[in-house]
């Protein structure tokens, strides 16, 4: 079993991963809350441990965006926090089960057991941005209702986008989860760019609203919104 531990407290966050490993789980450690959402949207996980207590995106975000866009994984959420509004609102966005710093560990492990049973969280089938939409097991790739033709690389591209829209991507982001490439001796950046633009011609120059966007010295983002 896969668990993500989403947590900025360095300390917390390798204990966390140390007693949950000699559980015989899987552990990956995030200690921010953007470095957290990429990893659920680019990997597979079977728990997701979110503190809320975050600099920059709190867990709440975190939590809204995840459920927006149709992550189903199960979320325990650990906090300082022990208003019962925050409870209440936590759930509500859907967090399975919420659990109070400090906390015994033979509690949480009993809490992430119950979770796990529930069942695996399925992860999306489709995905989409205004009148965009794409759907993962047919691959298809829909615009105002109008197909779009894509290779593989350009869907693969687009999911990558869509799974972090709203959120700049860069090329170094790109060239490590879409295209694979950590060890290259060059840069990737006019094959990105390249393919960028097929896409944009694709997606975006036959519609009156752009939704693919270049944000300057940076890198791209998908967004409703001009840059």
């Amino acid at each position: 079993m896969n668990i993500l531990v989403i947590e900025d407290e360095k300390k917390v966050a390798q204990a966390l991963k140390k007693g949950l490993t000699a559980e015989r789980y899987e552990v990956e450690v995030a200690l921010t809350g953007e470095e957290g959402f990429l990893l659920v949207c680019s990997e597979t996980f079977d728990l997701i441990i979110l503190d809320l207590m975050l600099p920059g995106r709190d867990g709440m975000e975190i939590l809204r965006a995840l459920r927006q866009n149709n992550v189903r994984t199960p979320v325990l959420i650990l906090t300082a926090r022990d208003a019962v509004g925050d409870k209440i609102l936590g759930l509500d966005l859907g967090a399975d089960d919420y659990l109070i710093k400090p906390f015994a560990f033979p509690e949480l492990t009993a809490r992430i057991r119950a979770l796990l049973r529930r069942g695996r969280g399925e992860p999306p089938t489709k995905l989409g941005l205004a009148d965009l939409e794409m759907d993962l097991l047919e691959r298809t790739v829909l615009r105002a209702k109008q197909v779009i033709s894509l290779t593989v690389k350009e869907f693969e591209l687009l999911e990558f986008l869509l799974r972090n829209q709203g959120h700049v991507v860069t090329r170094e982001m790109l060239a490590r989860d879409v295209w694979k490439e950590t060890m290259r001796a060059t840069p990737l950046d006019n094959v990105i760019d390249v393919h960028i633009g097929r896409l944009r011609k694709k997606i975006d120059e036959p519609f009156p609203r752009r939704l693919l966007h270049t944000v300057r010295g940076v890198g791209f983002i998908l967004s409703e919104k001009a840059s």
